[in-house]
């Protein structure tokens, strides 16, 4: 997700009836302009006016849709045109993991051992050899699926109303500890190292953080703010609680009507989180994350304390940088005596875990693993390496140009792509474990508060993108993108596999970039009436 602001409910009165579609063809022409949209045949008046209204008047539209089952093309406008789709690139980056390593890979996560064990006494160092598991096995439920909040907290900091999951994120370190126990090790007189070393750690960009082999709670600390009564100081929750992080509350509470307004600043060398402001009393809690900036330093303390907790002491200091210089290749590290493994989810869990909540950094590290299938430690390289995949599939990859793997701004593709790529998913023996990961209109996901009343809602599923950046000239907000890329299973019950993207838009605030979510939502409806 990379937005100025992503979602948000806003409600609009459907027109009392949708006209049914045209049933000729007729490719409009591609250099049509948003505000001026022609009828186009095959979708309703109702849509076309949505695309032709102020905000969206100096922009441009993309609109494709396509029989999933027959391939017959019922919506096709300015469908060869590239344009910016923000987040609906994560169904590339994602769906070509998909395709390479299978929805049922699993990542596996080693712990071995560079020394041997005397009496319960490792001589020597472990080593968590890092694999770029997105949940580490902290974000599992009693399912075994994935478990989520629709408005995630890696948005919490861009998105008010973000929530955390009923998880607990260091589960995967305290199980991966309490192996360590069992394997006869009581005490480590050497080191703990993260061995980081699969891909070359970056930073994704626009203030998400660095793209890391090692994940624990995705590289956040999440600080949860609760109002107590006026005058009083709020409360502040810390999770997961690993050293030397401690905060510094500052936060006061207000009266009820007052203004909910939370500053965050930290000094990274001290590991203490300031928080300053006010929380309006009887509000819902308010969320605020702290991104690592250092990774594999934060899972090694993390998991000395979990090692801690199993009763296995570490002769090393807990809070200190992480080092790789004293270890081997890697190569040679993954054949040392292993005496734990974490086994983490299906890529289906983490893929749809990136694609409901749009984790900007985890469409990123399908790119990297990518990458490190083709023998690559760079993650561009696994850009590169999606081509044959999707030439494979029968996706032509020239309906795309991407940068990255999670959408920022810089990435293209036609409507004609997403729904090829859509339609090619479709096709598979894994369909509906594949349409399962999207998000669903109304129901959940990015598009949770989206038409909820309307009677396509859990009908529509289908990845959001936008872009958000401010226009300073004109004090507005330009949405650069709102788009949405996925299936619609019809009125009739047809199945259509649809692309609806729009750039470029400009809006006085930021209810108007809320808007925008439910103007997508309602041509998405629109499309569901008329078919």
């Amino acid at each position: 997700m990379i937005v100025t602001s992503r979602r948000a409910p806003r409600a609009r009165t459907m027109a009392a009836a949708l006209t049914a579609a045209a049933a000729v063809i007729v490719v409009a022409t591609p250099s049509q302009a948003a505000g001026n949209v022609p009828p186009i045949p095959g979708l309703s008046p109702t849509a076309v006016a949505i695309m032709n209204s102020e905000p969206y008047t100096n922009g441009q539209w993309a609109v494709r849709v396509v029989d999933v089952a027959t391939g017959e093309v019922l919506v096709d406008y300015n469908s060869s045109v590239l344009v910016e789709p923000a987040s609906v690139t994560k169904t590339y980056s994602v769906g070509a993991a998909w395709l390479k390593l299978g929805p049922d890979h699993r990542i596996v996560t080693p712990v071995v051992r560079t020394g041997p064990v005397n009496q319960g006494v490792l001589a020597g160092d472990l080593v968590l050899i890092a694999k770029g598991d997105i949940t580490m096995g902290g974000q599992t439920g009693a399912d075994g699926r994935v478990v989520f909040t629709n408005l995630d907290h890696n948005d919490a900091n861009l998105l008010p109303g973000a929530t955390i999951a009923d998880n607990n994120p260091l589960a995967g370190l305290d199980r991966l500890a309490r192996q360590v126990k069992d394997s006869g090790i009581t005490r480590v007189s050497g080191d703990v190292v993260i061995d980081d070393r699969l891909f070359i750690t970056r930073d994704l960009g626009d203030n998400d953080g660095p793209v890391s082999p090692i994940i624990i709670n995705n590289n956040l600390i999440d600080l949860v703010t609760t109002p107590t009564s006026p005058g009083k100081a709020a409360k502040v929750r810390m999770r997961p609680v690993v050293a030397p992080w401690t905060i510094d509350n500052k936060v006061t509470t207000v009266a009820a009507d007052g203004a909910t307004r939370i500053d965050m600043s930290a000094n990274e060398e001290t590991g203490v989180i300031t928080l300053q402001g006010t929380i309006a009393a009887g509000s819902d809690p308010a969320l605020k994350v702290w991104h690592m900036s250092d990774p594999a330093t934060f899972a090694r303390t993390a998991f000395i304390e979990a090692l801690g907790r199993a009763d296995v002491a570490v002769h090393a200091p807990e809070v200190a940088p992480n080092s790789t210089a004293g270890l081997k290749k890697q190569s040679k590290v993954v054949k040392l005596p292993r005496v734990a493994r974490l086994v983490g989810l299906p890529l289906a869990e983490n893929g749809r875990y990136i694609l409901k909540v749009s984790y900007n950094r985890g469409a990123q590290t399908m790119v990297c693993l990518l990458a490190v299938s083709a023998g690559s430690r760079d993650c561009d390289d696994g850009l590169t390496a999606m081509a044959p995949i999707f030439r494979a599939a029968g996706i032509d990859p020239r309906g795309a140009s991407l940068v990255d793997g999670s959408g920022l701004v810089g990435n293209l593709v036609t409507a004609t792509s997403q729904t090829q790529l859509q339609r090619a998913f479709a096709a598979r023996p894994d369909a509906l474990r594949w349409r399962d990961a999207l998000p669903i209109m109304g129901v959940d996901g990015s598009i949770a508060t989206v038409q909820t009343n309307s009677p396509a809602a859990g009908k529509v599923f289908g990845k959001t993108g936008t872009l958000g950046a401010p226009d300073l000239l004109n004090l507005r907000l330009r949405v650069e993108t709102k788009a949405l890329g996925g299936y619609i299973t019809a009125k009739s019950g047809r199945e259509l596999a649809m692309a609806i993207i729009g750039n470029n838009a400009m809006f006085d605030d930021i209810a108007g970039v809320f808007a925008a979510n439910e103007d997508v939502g309602e041509i998405a409806t629109a499309i569901w009436e008329s078919y």
